[in-house]
């Protein structure tokens, strides 16, 4: 294996050996994305890929060039879920056997189907960080091959695959907004989709995308060298990658022209509208190129295309997110009311609330709490609306009527 970059040719060589192996994703135009951000909004959806995601790309073409020695020894990587499917599922599919360490908390349904695929699971660690140390001193003791999600540049080539699709359906596109967690799959789609776009005399604008929560590449960007950050709890395990990848930042530090950041209630905001107007099921980390359009981090400069990475969602995650997105839109808010303790004063609430067109959906009556008079009872009111200014005019109308409401922080 060479260190050089890979070429268009290194990019197509890849396509042609993985064309037996991959689906090829739809690439769907969005009207509602493209109302916002006021120019067409084409989504590429590889979280109808195999195994849910693009990770396949990448470790099923580094598979593919090993020897018959190291498939002897067998693989190893480290993953918090679709990593581990797109190893698991390759190897599989060799004949090779695969052992993989993820966090303990990983989602429920990545889990299982890793091991669905036939790898041998191993959990440690709270966050990735450990088990990638794992699965590199796993490689050291036994021989087997490491599968790293993102540093490797046959990792690269392959992810670079997906590059070739977008340019292929749409050759007048002007941008594309790529999640980046590591930082494998926008190095390959930029080294890819650039070096087409070359061929025909065009130049395409490659974005990436990380949460605020986890984004190592703003700082190590600015710094000219990978830094370690220090990561926060986010929705978007799939990109919450402390340390930039060497092999990667160089080219995102030559190729890419962007990297912008999205918060946790922008990627809740992008996953209610993609599964309410697109009818799409995606991971946050997946969705995080529709979040920086709906926050306003994107310029419009002709067609756009957003890489939904990922769909492996735990669904008690995506009830949480439903919930979160909901109240990030101003669509549903709780709110408590001090009220006297008199009859009528639940109904009259509930009337007020009526009047305004909004819809109650829970009622909790106590008298009991915190700081609460004898003569005090606490009315909390979760309240569905229509939005930020339907959420303010019901606030307004029981402010009006004499009330105090407090809305409850989500």
């Amino acid at each position: 294996m060479t260190d050089a970059r890979p070429t268009l040719a290194d990019y197509e060589d890849a396509a042609r050996v993985l064309s037996g192996v991959l689906a090829t994703t739809p690439l769907v135009e969005t009207q509602a994305l493209s109302d916002v951000l006021g120019a067409p909004v084409l989504l590429k959806l590889e979280n109808l890929q195999r195994t849910g995601s693009f990770k396949i790309r990448g470790s099923s073409y580094l598979m593919s060039r090993l020897t018959e020695a190291e498939r002897a020894r067998g693989v190893v990587a480290a993953s918090a879920g679709n990593h581990a499917q797109g190893v698991a599922l390759a190897a599989r599919e060799l004949g090779i056997h695969a052992t993989i360490f993820m966090p303990l908390g990983v989602p429920v349904p990545k889990l299982l189907a890793t091991r669905g695929y036939g790898a041998e699971v191993i959990l440690q660690g709270p966050t990735v960080e450990e088990p990638l140390r794992l699965a590199a001193e796993f490689a050291r003791e036994t021989g087997a091959v490491l599968v790293h999600p993102f540093d490797h540049r046959d990792v690269i080539t392959g992810q670079g695959t997906l590059g070739l699709e977008l340019y292929d359906a749409s050759p007048d596109v002007d941008t594309v907004l790529v999640p980046v967690g590591g930082g494998g799959l926008i190095a390959g789609v930029a080294g890819a989709i650039k070096a087409r776009a070359a061929v025909d005399g065009r130049t395409v604008r490659v974005i990436g995308v990380q949460a605020a929560n986890s984004a190592a590449y703003p700082s190590s960007l600015a710094d000219g060298h990978p830094n370690t950050v220090v990561t926060r709890p986010t929705i978007a395990d799939g990109i919450a990658v402390a340390r930039p990848g060497d092999v990667p930042f160089a080219m995102i530090r030559d190729l890419v022209d962007e990297i912008v950041t999205v918060s946790e209630d922008d990627m809740a905001r992008a996953l209610l509208l993609l599964l309410e107007r697109a009818k799409l099921v995606v991971e946050p980390a997946g969705a995080v190129g529709v979040a920086a359009i709906l926050a306003g981090k994107v310029k419009p400069t002709g067609p756009t295309i957003v890489v939904l990475s990922g769909g492996n969602i735990d669904p008690l995650l995506m009830q949480r997110v439903i919930s979160h997105g909901l109240s990030a839109s101003g669509r549903y808010f709780t709110v408590r009311i001090p009220l006297p303790d008199r009859p009528g004063q639940l109904a009259r609430v509930s009337e007020l609330i009526a009047d305004a067109h909004a819809n109650v959906i829970e009622v909790l009556h106590t008298r009991h709490g915190q700081g609460l008079q004898i003569s005090e009872v606490i009315l909390q009111v979760s309240v569905e609306t229509r939005g930020e200014e339907h959420r303010a005019q019901v606030l307004a109308t029981l402010e009006a009527a004499g009330y105090s409401p407090v809305v409850v922080p989500e």
